[in-house]
């Protein structure tokens, strides 16, 4: 039977622009209680830290809760919904969200962190910077916060990967009693950003998360696209 195990890396301590975050968490890593890391390891990342370490930070008026949404409009391609203050925009990337990722939290005040603009380069550039570090091929998942339509609550998704699969298609193969899956994708880089959320908690200062025994048919070369529905299937637009 498989099992997956998940804990936070300690030490990563505040992260600043221009500070390569590869070689951070790499530091970290490099022995207990973080490591060492394996093949097949995944690291799961959180985007307020990758922001950080890209400069995806700008200024905002601190006295005033609604100085962020002209920025929020500004990272949008497209309005989907608007109750109140809330903004349901699209980004660039293709994400349907809250306010275009645009967030104010575990940030200094006066500051609101903007989505990497490409989330995938951010993840290969960890994934690079740890192999040539620590000598392991891992998974990168870079993760982040969001809300479901029809759902209460939060939950981790992936934004960026690298090395590790978006989504896995079991479409042609069978189920447990032997017949045959006509639609079944499984996102499991969503499923491995959730779990490692449960040991990186959201106000705990652990940015950072390794999940060990992902199945190694999974770790391969990817991109978020695989998880972002194209127009064309989206029923609800």
């Amino acid at each position: 039977m498989q099992r997956l195990t998940a804990w936070g890396v300690t030490g990563i301590g505040e992260i600043s622009p221009g500070m390569q975050l590869g070689d951070v968490i790499a530091t970290a890593c490099a022995e207990p209680p973080n490591g060492p890391l394996q093949n097949h390891d995944v690291l799961v990342v959180t985007q307020k830290v990758v922001s950080k370490a890209e400069g995806r930070l700008v200024d905002v008026d601190p006295d005033d809760p609604l100085s962020h949404k002209a920025i929020v409009e500004a990272e949008a391609v497209r309005i989907v919904r608007r109750r109140g203050d809330l903004i349901i925009t699209e980004t660039s990337h293709g994400f349907v969200c809250a306010n275009s990722g645009v967030d104010l939290s575990n940030v200094e005040r006066g500051q609101a962190a903007l989505l990497p603009l490409d989330s995938d380069r951010s993840a290969r550039r960890i994934r690079d910077i740890v192999r040539a570090r620590l000598g392991v091929d891992v998974g990168v998942i870079v993760s982040d916060t969001f809300g479901r339509p029809w759902r209460r609550g939060l939950t981790d998704v992936a934004i960026g990967v690298a090395g590790i699969a978006a989504v896995v298609d079991l479409r042609g193969t069978a189920d447990a009693l032997g017949r045959i899956m006509q639609v079944t994708e499984v996102a499991v880089a969503d499923e491995l950003a959730s779990a490692a959320e449960l040991v990186m908690g959201k106000s705990n200062g652990v940015p950072v998360a390794v999940v060990r025994g992902a199945d190694a048919e999974w770790f391969r070369d990817a991109s978020i696209n695989e998880i972002v529905r194209p127009a064309s299937e989206d029923l609800f637009r």
